[in-house]
This record gives structure tokens, sequence and C-alpha cells, in this order.
């Protein structure tokens, strides 16, 4: 009985299943785990990216230079007066809310509708390889006035070239003939340079002595000419002032041209 006795092997291949199951869930684990890496660094890298253009965004609407008046100033000898306007001075501001402007990294262009110059601040040496002639960032305002409105040295007419500042309100002396940064509240005056060929021969321009000789900077601002302004700031928008200067001057040295 015992001699014909047969044995099974019964065959079960359940455990092979469910560790091929295993295997492809540990797979989609890994795949996840490295697709949630490149997710989360690429969305690190746009959000940085997002902040700064939306900075600099904010930057390009904020900083904004306005002026907010222009005088013209004729040049005189003695009750002698010139027919031109010699010097423009201009009060200029910020917008409430601007971040703080450089000006010694604005231009100004300015034409009257013949000849435009493209004015850099004084101690910029950027653009022309040095700056304003003489110019002096510990003296006052009135001193690298005189050397604006005065040809010397190189490249020459510095009123053809260069613009000088002098400060108007400055609460946290931000602002120095060296380092003219505005901040919001702070009222500076620019001044620009017009002196016509004609007129070279007048000793003073304002309280400004200039027998030494002026500058010729290529501009005639003369009765009914037409003048634009532009003020170009490192980062923010652009300011425009247009007009059109009086049909006369009569008899005053100084004349308000702007609004």
């Amino acid at each position: 009985m015992k001699a014909n006795k047969q044995l099974f092997m019964k065959k079960d291949t359940t455990a092979q299943v469910g560790i091929g199951t295993l295997i492809i869930f540990i797979a989609m684990v890994l795949v996840a785990a490295v697709a949630a890496a490149v997710l989360i660094q690429t969305s690190g890298v746009l959000q940085q990216k997002a902040q700064a253009t939306g900075k600099q965004a904010t930057q390009e609407v904020s900083s904004n230079l306005m002026i907010k008046g222009i005088e013209g100033v004729r040049a005189k000898t003695g009750s002698d007066l010139s027919t031109n306007i010699s010097l423009l001075k201009m009060q200029t501001g910020l917008n409430v809310g601007s971040s703080p402007v450089d000006m010694n990294q604005v231009v100004i262009s300015i034409t009257d509708g013949t000849t435009t110059n493209n004015l850099l601040y004084a101690a910029n040496d950027k653009t022309y390889s040095e700056d304003m002639a003489d110019f002096d960032s510990a003296a006052n305002a009135s001193t690298n006035l005189e050397k604006l409105l005065t040809s010397s040295g190189t490249p020459g007419a510095n009123g053809k070239y260069f613009y000088t500042l002098g400060k108007i309100r400055d609460e946290d002396g931000s602002f120095s003939q060296g380092k003219p940064v505005m901040n919001t509240g702070d009222l500076a005056t620019v001044y620009v340079s017009t002196v016509a060929t004609g007129d070279t021969s007048f000793t003073d321009i304002g309280t400004t002595n200039t027998a030494g000789g002026q500058g010729v900077t290529g501009l005639v601002v003369s009765p009914r000419t037409a003048v634009s302004i532009v003020m170009t700031p490192e980062s923010g928008a652009a300011t425009t002032a247009d007009f059109i200067t009086p049909s006369s001057y009569g008899v005053k040295e100084t004349v308000q041209l702007y609004p």
C-alpha cells in the first residue's frame, strides 16, 4: 500500500506577482520624488526671477523726476540785456513714493529745434572721459555754476556737455555736489547753459560773473523759440518739458518759461 503512494507538488505564483507590483510602486515613488524635486527647484527659480522683475518694474514706475518750474536768465552788462536766454534754472523734485534718484546718472537732452545737446552732470566722467573742467565736488553750487558758464579745459565749452545742480531742500543730507542723490521731498535747481554765439561779450549771467569768457552751447533761446527738454534717469520714466518762449522778453532779466 505504501509503495503505491504518490506525492503531488502545488505550484503557487502569487508571491511573484506581489513582488512585481512592489517594484513598480517603488519605481513610481522614485520618479515622483525626482519630478517633485525638479518642480520645486524650477518654482524657486521662477519665484526669484518674478520678485526681481517685480522690483524692477516697481522702480521703473515709481522713480520719476518732476520739473516744477523753469526760469530763463538773460546775460547782461550793467543794464544792457542780451536778446536771448543764457541760462535755464529748472526747479526739480521727485514724485511721491519715488525711489531715490542719483542725479549723477541723469541725462538731459535739450533742443531749440535746430541744435540738440545731451548733457551730463558735471561730476560724470564716463562719457567724455573726464568730468567738467575745474569741477570741485567740495565747492558750493555757485562756484560750479561759474565753471559751467565759462569756457575752459577739455572738452571745451562746459555748458555744451554738462549741467550743474544746487540744492533747495535736503532734509536728510543725501545731496552734495560730489554725490547728488535726491529722495522724496528733496528739491534742487538744475542749471542748464544756453549761451548763444552772439552773447559771449556780456559780463554777468544772474549773479555769476562771466567776464572771463562764456562757453558757447550752440543753442539759441530767442523769443518765440520752441524748446524741448527730456530728463532721462538711470531707471524710471523720462520727464519732458516742452514750451515756447514769449514773443518778447521786454526789460525782464528773469523770464518764467514753464509751466
